[in-house]
């Protein structure tokens, strides 16, 4: 089975800043899309970026200009550096990756478990 763990959560004041990792492991025979997502309490979860396999970046209105996604294909990682931190930004983040586990063509999404991000006022 495929594993996705996200590690580099904590503790930043505002204007810091914080860089996630997400390795996904497992029997894995390709990834394609790989991104990051967050979940705030009372909302549903939603896309913060997202990298393709060729390195095309998306991201969220409210992240453009602070975060950088980037991905280490060798290592089946996925980063998020964030910088100018706000309170806002205060959730858990989750990783997702889009893994095909054999050559079909067909790609399955994983999600990691999360790892927090506080920042304080």
């Amino acid at each position: 089975q495929v594993q996705v763990v996200e590690s580099g959560g904590g503790l930043v004041q505002t204007g810091g800043s914080l860089r996630l990792s997400c390795a996904a492991s497992g029997t894995i025979f390709s990834i394609n899309d790989m991104g990051w997502y967050r979940q705030a309490p009372g909302k549903p979860r939603e896309l913060v970026a997202t990298i393709t396999s060729g390195g095309t970046t998306n991201y969220a209105d409210s992240v453009k200009g602070r975060f950088t996604i980037s991905r280490d294909n060798a290592k089946n990682t996925v980063y998020l550096q964030m910088n100018s931190l706000k309170p806002e930004d205060t959730t858990v983040y989750y990783c997702n990756v889009q893994v095909a586990r054999q050559y079909s063509g067909i790609y399955f999404s994983y999600w990691g478990q999360g790892t927090q991000v506080t920042v304080s006022s």
